[in-house]
């Protein structure tokens, strides 16, 4: 049987993966990462899946630790292998908050509130992307024009919302294109069926439209708007401005100013081993020269930047372990932790005692979420 040039790439590529694994196995002895572990991470496409494998691929080289991506579209395919231990690690956007919150999927009976942990995250951008030949060049240009809307990914929708009003508008105000996952927003205006999307301007596939006959654009969000970006705040309170020079349409001579959050999170569950939380961020540190020039956005995993918070839920024990150790973490950190552990404890007793409530019990799925709200609000502004 004659041997293909693709089987005999194969077969090197496999070699060299096993004298790898051979050369990284007496690093991997020296640390409490396990041999094998599986990474929840957005669908294939995103940045959060290009900046997961990259660390992943770090990881093989210097310890021979194997890592398996499982890539989903949607917020609950990425946080409920976490919850159930399928999973070693999470790469979470704002789904961790709403997750740590219990709102919008999680509010149901069978979620809620969860214990949830991050070790690191780095500072991020999102914006509405659109075609350059919709001629969309502020966001009130969006009303009337068809937005790509995945419903299940809420982490996006939440943070197009504050952008949307930043120009004066709601959802009420664009046509919505329904796709089924985040990679398949873009898509959408790739192949001219919308107009605009949010999303994380280093998504890869975001080149695909770059190039596309559409070309590509951006919604501007200006700080010195100053009604705007009061707008865009009552919308979702854990934004700020950033001017992003780093993605697809963008160049240190050509940045435009988004929404700053933090993404991707790597995320854990609270009752996690803090070994093993401590071995992952310091093999994330210990791997940075192997994966840093893997694309553009990569610098910002440096710990000095991506070891700081505020993130969406308070950080694990072994991460603040590691980062003291760094001498990054400080005592004004540590003061927003105790705030965010409090915050969560506060939250969970909150919503012990509301589900088991006849009121709650009686509800369907919108009126739970609607008391919810109140009940929760009530919790923190008890704090």
């Amino acid at each position: 049987m004659a041997i293909t040039r693709r089987q005999t790439l194969q077969a090197g590529a496999s070699l060299a993966a096993l004298a790898g694994l051979g050369h990284g196995s007496a690093a991997l002895a020296q640390t409490k990462l396990p041999s094998t572990m599986i990474w929840s991470t957005y669908d294939v496409g995103s940045t959060g899946y290009v900046e997961a494998s990259a660390i992943a691929d770090a990881f093989v080289k210097k310890y021979g630790s194997r890592v398996r991506l499982q890539p989903s579209g949607t917020a609950i395919g990425r946080v409920k292998p976490l919850l159930d231990k399928r999973v070693t690690f999470a790469w979470l956007a704002n789904e961790l908050f709403f997750a740590s919150e219990g709102i919008y999927e999680y509010c149901t009976p069978e979620l809620g509130p969860q214990d949830l942990r991050t070790l690191a995250g780095r500072p991020s951008a999102l914006g509405i992307v659109v075609t350059a030949a919709s001629g969309i060049k502020s966001a009130k240009d969006l009303k009337g024009k068809r937005f790509a809307y995945a419903r299940a990914n809420s982490s996006v929708n939440i943070k197009s919302e504050p952008i949307l009003a930043f120009g004066g508008l709601t959802w009420k105000d664009v046509e919505l294109v329904e796709v089924p996952s985040y990679a398949a927003t873009m898509k959408a205006l790739v192949e001219g069926r919308a107009d605009a999307a949010g999303v994380a301007p280093t998504a890869a596939a975001l080149r695909e439209l770059e190039a596309s006959q559409y070309g590509i654009g951006w919604v501007p969000m200006p700080p010195d708007n100053k009604e705007g970006w009061e707008r865009a705040r009552k919308a979702v309170p854990f934004i700020e401005p950033l001017q992003e020079s780093v993605g697809a349409g963008l160049s240190a001579d050509k940045p435009v100013w988004m929404i700053g959050y933090r993404y991707p999170m790597i995320t854990v569950r609270a009752d996690s081993s803090a070994d093993q939380a401590y071995a992952m961020l310091k093999a994330v540190h210990e791997t940075f020269d192997l994966y840093k020039d893997a694309a553009p956005i990569m610098p910002r995993w440096d710990l000095k930047v991506a070891g700081k918070p505020p993130m969406d839920a308070a950080m694990h024990e072994g991460a603040i372990r590691y980062l003291r150790e760094l001498k990054i973490w400080t005592d004004e950190h540590q003061a927003w932790q105790d705030g965010m552990v409090k915050r969560h404890a506060a939250l969970k007793g909150a919503w012990k005692d509301f589900i088991g409530s006849a009121e709650a019990k009686a509800a369907d799925a919108e009126h739970l979420r609607q008391l919810w709200d109140q009940r929760r609000a009530q919790a923190i502004q008890s704090l």
